[in-house]
């Protein structure tokens, strides 16, 4: 993806996110980090974009970081079935009208729930207005239909803020980050990867709990309009490949190596569909190869995923800023 294709405003967006995260810092959030340390509860809940890849990439560090704390995410109506009273809850919304975190935050306020917290894009919001705090974006508003360098803004936020809870600061590591997010996003992607990608009648991710292919399976529908499948951990070789056809595509993020020869087994061999790769080194199949980052890795295998479906949609002649039916704020909250 390159400049060339800065006429959409998804890809302006999208080039706009390294500066966000080179930028970034953790601001005013002393009484959220003092609250998940006395209650050791965080839940997180949003919809769609605004909860995938925040949450999930959230949850994911913190666990193979140790940290004793019990985390947990829901979208907004599933979550007012919870009982949440010990938990630090935050209710992420660009905004700050999604109809069913507003939902969530009403019911919670109406039972004195003393720990409430918004991430938002836009200020004076009703989901504001149900928070003891919120913490507004630096990005700005979005055009683009499909959510980008606020979800990347998002989730550097939950992860600087679980840091925090750790006495750890991770602002030494954006530059690095940002750097090799502009190299994921930009580099050149094999045209024969493209083009089979273009022409594939499902487009599978295949990858970890951790937010990364599950949102790109969202965004694949949003910017190239293919139908996706989000295939977690090794689902992929667990019986949904008696589905699966020869003109079918499985992109592997960060896979297991342990796993790699029975994918090309069972999948490529077995069905005849094309397989590849996103990792930070080769793989036994086609790869976008990325720089290896350490712990802030999953949004460099964001930024490569993003740029293969611009490169698609493009391909297929598709308007990035324009779907049939989707909309900015998928479920708006009136009143």
């Amino acid at each position: 993806m390159n400049a060339e294709k800065k006429q959409f405003a998804l890809v302006r967006e999208m080039m706009q996110t390294p500066g966000i995260l080179r930028n970034f810092s953790l601001k005013n959030a002393d009484s959220a980090v003092a609250a998940i340390k006395k209650t050791k509860k965080l839940f997180f809940s949003g919809e769609g974009s605004s909860r995938i890849f925040p949450a999930k990439n959230a949850m994911y560090s913190a666990k193979r970081a140790g940290l004793d704390l019990n985390l947990a995410t829901d979208g907004g109506l599933q979550s007012c079935c919870y009982d949440l009273k010990d938990y630090v809850v935050f209710g992420a919304s660009n905004s700050g009208q999604t109809k069913e975190i507003i939902r969530l935050f009403d019911r919670l306020k109406t039972v004195n729930h003393k720990n409430l917290f918004g991430l938002i894009a836009n200020p004076k919001t009703k989901l504001e207005s149900l928070t003891n705090q919120s913490f507004i974006l630096s990005c700005g508003k979005e055009d683009a239909v499909a959510a980008t360098k606020s979800v990347a803004e998002q989730a550097l936020f939950y992860q600087f803020l679980l840091a925090a809870v750790q006495g750890i600061d991770l602002s030494k590591k954006l530059p690095a980050l940002a750097d090799a997010f502009e190299k994921a996003l930009t580099m050149p992607i094999d045209k024969k990867i493209i083009d089979s990608i273009a022409k594939a009648g499902t487009i599978y991710f295949a990858g970890k709990n951790d937010g990364v292919a599950e949102e790109l399976t969202l965004k694949t529908n949003e910017i190239t309009r293919k139908k996706s499948d989000y295939l977690e951990g090794t689902y992929a070789v667990h019986g949904i490949e008696e589905v699966m056809n020869p003109d079918d595509v499985v992109i592997l993020i960060d896979p297991f190596k342990s796993e790699l020869e029975k994918i090309k087994q069972t999948l490529a061999d077995g069905v005849g569909m094309k397989v590849f790769a996103i990792c930070d080194e080769d793989t036994i199949f086609p790869t976008i190869k990325v720089p290896d980052i350490g712990e802030l890795q999953n949004y460099v295998y964001l930024a490569a995923g993003w740029n293969i479906l611009v490169e698609v949609g493009i391909a297929l002649g598709i308007n990035l800023d324009k779907p049939a039916r989707a909309r900015k704020v998928g479920n708006e909250f009136i009143g």
